[in-house]
């Protein structure tokens, strides 16, 4: 978390990082004190920061899990659902918690044009994400036919190889530019 904050604070320009916090983080009553002094010690605005939490780290201790996302939701930090579909996914949860985004697991992204079951699950998370008013964000996207889909079925963000590798900020800059001035 804390390299996280202070590569995103460098860069000249103002992308949002994302940063897995586990269940052990999660119900660690410091965790939103921490992340305050981090941004404080850094200067990342709070909106460039996405803590994002699996729902089987949240059912470890529900009640303090909830009040220290609050906590974190107070400080402008955006939360985010991870790997939504597996696990409990308990629609309770995300009633409850103050997400900012769902983010649907590649395992149904992945089988969205060979498999009926996996493409009416994301095509309901995608619905029900916009009934909340809560952007989906469609993990491991690979194949021009997910992308179609996924767009078809008006999913708000995508993310996946088909988009790019894992890269250094400098190099994935380095290719925007380029990309810019071709």
């Amino acid at each position: 978390l804390e390299c996280a904050a202070r590569e995103a604070a460098a860069w000249p320009e103002p992308h949002v990082v994302a940063v897995n916090v586990s269940s052990v983080q999660i119900v660690h009553r410091d965790l939103p004190g921490r992340i305050h002094e981090l941004l404080l010690q850094t200067g990342l605005p709070p909106s460039r920061l996405e803590i994002e939490i699996t729902e089987t780290a949240i059912v470890r201790d529900f009640n303090r899990a909830l009040a220290t996302l609050r906590r974190i939701k107070a400080l402008g930090v955006r939360i985010v659902m991870d790997d939504f579909g597996t696990g409990y996914s308990s629609l309770y949860t995300l009633r409850s918690f103050p997400f900012d985004k769902i983010k649907v697991d590649s395992s149904f992204v992945r089988a969205v044009d060979r498999d009926g079951q996996s493409a009416a699950i994301v095509k309901a998370v995608i619905g029900l994400g916009q009934g909340l008013g809560v952007p989906v964000l469609a993990e491991g996207v690979e194949t021009e036919q997910e992308h179609r889909f996924l767009r078809e079925a008006g999913c708000a963000q995508l993310q996946g190889y088909l988009f790019g590798r894992p890269a250094r900020y400098e190099d994935l800059a380095a290719a925007i530019r380029t990309s810019r001035a071709a």
